[in-house]
């Protein structure tokens, strides 16, 4: 059952324990069993580097970032950016399509 567009709407962990409960029929207890599995099986994947790739969604990739110059805004004084991980997430083309399918319109 798709989800009406609401202008600024959050879809929360909790929304999405109610959509499996109300879609597929397993207990609110089940269902978010279910939902934190996910989560944790794709924090444990990302935390050890791996891709996530799901068909007609997307990929979730962790990019390591380079130690580099930046500059205080307020000091203008010049700053080293330590190095780190980022998460980027690309969509699927089936995504973007269904995202800019209104756009068209």
């Amino acid at each position: 059952m798709p989800v009406t567009p609401a202008a600024n709407r959050t879809m929360t962990k909790a929304d999405l324990v109610e959509r499996i409960y109300e879609n597929v029929g397993f207990s609110k207890k089940e269902a978010s069993e279910i939902v934190e599995a996910v989560f944790e099986e794709m924090k444990l994947a990302l935390e050890s580097g791996s891709k996530i790739k799901i068909s007609g969604f997307g990929n979730f990739v962790v990019r390591d970032k380079a130690a580099r110059k930046g500059r205080n805004p307020q000091t203008n004084e010049t700053i080293v950016i330590s190095a780190r991980r980022v998460l980027t997430f690309k969509p699927s083309q089936v995504l973007k399509a269904a995202l800019n399918e209104g756009a068209e319109a």
